[in-house]
């Protein structure tokens, strides 16, 4: 039985990328990772070509909140997504986080085995709604880890990965949901 908010997924198996590319000497992509003229997305020119950047220290700013709280209704109506500077995040702490997400891919192939999808679970290493043989791919490996709210995560996953990484995944996980309970309550001004 299917606990509340979890889904089953059913995704075949696909190899991982930087296993084929360590294991043999490509000198074309593989045609399953190529996308044809007509799967490639076309630019909608009546858009900026200029991400919206939403200053989080001028939106918790008593002096500069009306102007970014503004730039942040726009953002979120014209483009639904925007970047989000000076959040508080430190960037020695995001290098150190980049630094281990390397380490982590770079494992011994045989340690990223114990973290593979499951039949059934879309997150652990692989890739996910992949229904078909003929299907095209990214190219690239995923590990998809559901971090928050700590009931949902996957024990067997969790548990196994190199204790540092755990650590730092679990400060940067509880920085962000801070952060997205800050932008929710300014996202909910807007309206």
């Amino acid at each position: 039985m299917e606990s509340e908010g979890e889904r089953q997924w059913s995704s075949l198996i696909v190899p991982s990328v930087l296993e084929m590319v360590k294991e043999k000497n490509f000198t074309t992509v593989p045609p399953r990772y190529v996308l044809s003229d007509q799967d490639k997305t076309e630019n909608d020119s009546s858009l900026s070509s200029e991400i919206p950047a939403i200053d989080m220290e001028r939106l918790c700013s008593v002096s500069a909140m009306d102007s970014e709280l503004e730039k942040l209704d726009l953002a979120c109506q014209d483009w639904g997504f925007f970047q989000l500077i000076n959040h508080g995040i430190e960037s020695s702490f995001l290098d150190k986080l980049e630094t281990e997400v390397q380490d982590f891919f770079n494992l011994p192939m045989e340690e990223k085995q114990k973290l593979w999808q499951r039949s059934g679970e879309f997150e652990g290493f692989g890739q996910v709604n992949i229904v078909s043989e003929d299907q095209k791919l990214d190219w690239g490996d995923m590990f998809i880890l559901t971090t928050q709210p700590i009931r949902s995560r996957k024990s067997h996953l969790f548990s196994k990965l190199p204790p540092s990484f755990r650590e730092t995944i679990e400060t940067y996980s509880s920085q962000v949901k801070s952060i997205a309970k800050i932008l929710f309550a300014k996202m909910a001004e807007c309206s």
